[in-house]
Order: C-alpha cells, then structure tokens, then sequence
C-alpha cells in the first residue's frame, strides 16, 4: 500500500504545481485569443483544484497522508512552475499540453500499482482521469495542429 500511496502523493504534487501553474497563465496570458485561452484557462485550474482535493481525501482513505506543503510539492513535482511574466497563448497550450501528458503518465503508473495490489477503487477514480487526461491531450493537440 506503501507504493500506492507514495504514487498518489507524486500525483498530488503535480496537481498541485499544475494548479498554480494554470492561475498563473490565466492572470498573464496576452494575445489575440485572449479571451477564449483566459476562460479556457479558469475551467481548467478548477477542474484540477477539484481532483487536488479528491486526491488527497483518496490518500486518507488509504490510510496515508497527504502532503499539503508547498515545500513537498516542489520539490517531488516533475511539473515545473510557470515564470511571472506575460506569456503568449500558444506557449501556454504547448506547455500544458505537456503537462496534462506528465499528469496520464502518472495515473498509468497508479492503475498499474493500483491493479496489482488489487485496490479496485483507486483502480476506478483513476480511469476516470485517464479517460479525461486523454481526452484533453486529443483537444490540445488538435488545436496546436493549425
């Protein structure tokens, strides 16, 4: 359970970088498309401040807990956090395109973990994200294509 946990937990921190990541380009983002990306932008970093707290709440139920300071989630983040500056539409999109790609590759590896051990309820929240991670990664790239 340890492993799974420990997933979970990587998982969080991404989560959680992301989330600011995302408020960041929203308050920052410039250009043509600036209000379609600014909105677009806000569905997202609640989405994802959602699943913060579904994450989290899952880790308790496992037994384990949570980490909850900014310090961890840095440091354990492969998702890095996003400059303080103004920042072209087309940038954002590449970035958490690659971001949300970070954020599938993490839920492969929990179901992975996740079936082994046989723990068939982290095994069901996460298809739920991979199915929604997959499907944004299709929206992203088709709209980087143009």
């Amino acid at each position: 359970m340890d492993c799974l946990i420990n997933k979970l937990n990587d998982f969080l921190c991404n989560l959680n970088v992301f989330y600011r990541k995302l408020q960041n380009y929203h308050w920052n983002v410039v250009g043509k498309d600036f209000f379609v990306v600014h909105s677009k932008l806000e569905e997202y970093y609640d989405e994802i401040n959602k699943q913060v707290d579904e994450i989290a709440e899952h880790i308790l139920v496992l037994g384990g807990q949570p980490l909850a300071r900014m310090q961890d989630y840095l440091e354990k983040a492969e998702i890095t956090e996003a400059e303080n500056m103004k920042v072209k539409d087309d940038l954002v999109f590449k970035n958490i395109t690659k971001d949300y790609e970070t954020l599938l590759g993490n839920c492969i590896k929990i179901k992975e973990e996740a079936d082994k051990t046989n723990n068939y309820a982290t095994s069901s929240l996460i298809d739920e994200y991979i199915l929604d991670y997959s499907k944004k990664l299709w929206m992203l790239k088709q709209m980087q294509s143009c």
